[in-house]
């Protein structure tokens, strides 16, 4: 388990200091599709075709070991049988339950969207590596050191206060608006499913939606 004051301790050193918000009653409301299509400050960074039958909006957080899961197990037929073949159109929004990762979702974010993928997908299959570390941010550094960040760029990324402020109002407009409060949580289609699921389970959801 990640201990919240040795993260900020760790970040504090580099001149970050996440603002802690406290987590509210989720307000639980029909997630109306032109609600959904709302992007964040940052953009929504989507996979697949514009007019794709099925459109998946998933609310992770990069330190959630199920969501790590999904993505390294799941996300790969996911993408190979459904968003490279046209049928369903996705993209990942942020959500972070704690500071890293939030740290984590602005290191997917500071070298542009076309990057984002690339990053989410380096930092959930070596999430153990760096999410459990005694220290975290140096792990974190390490981590992201294999897709070009140095200690100056990954400094400079964690002290982006707009980075910072447009990934947390992603995550508080998922909880306050669509009442998020699990990951990994889907849309699919506007229809809420949380926990990761097999690609078995997306099968039966998504086989009647995208037809033959």
């Amino acid at each position: 388990m990640i201990r919240r004051r040795t993260l900020v301790q760790a970040l504090a050193s580099l001149g970050f200091f996440p603002t802690l918000w406290g987590v509210g009653p989720a307000q639980a409301q029909a997630a109306k599709s032109e609600e959904l299509a709302l992007a964040g400050p940052l953009g929504d960074v989507w996979l697949g075709k514009d007019d794709a039958k099925v459109t998946i909006i998933e609310y992770a957080s990069m330190t959630c070991p199920h969501c790590a899961h999904f993505h390294t197990e799941t996300f790969p037929a996911l993408k190979s049988k459904y968003i490279d073949s046209g049928k369903v159109r996705f993209t990942l929004r942020e959500f972070p339950f704690d500071p890293l990762a939030t740290a984590a979702f602005m290191l997917s974010r500071c070298n542009g969207n076309d990057k984002y993928y690339p990053m989410v997908d380096l930092l959930f299959s070596q999430q153990k590596t760096w999410s459990g570390a005694p220290k975290p941010a140096e792990a974190l550094l390490s981590v992201v050191r294999q897709a070009g960040f140095t200690q100056e760029s990954f400094e400079s990324c964690l002290k982006n206060q707009s980075i910072y402020d447009a990934v947390n109002s992603v995550r508080e407009r998922g909880e306050k608006v669509f009442g998020v409060d699990s990951t990994p949580t889907f849309f699919i289609n506007g229809q809420k499913s949380s926990g990761s699921l097999s690609i078995e389970e997306l099968d039966k959801i998504l086989a009647p939606l995208v037809g033959g």
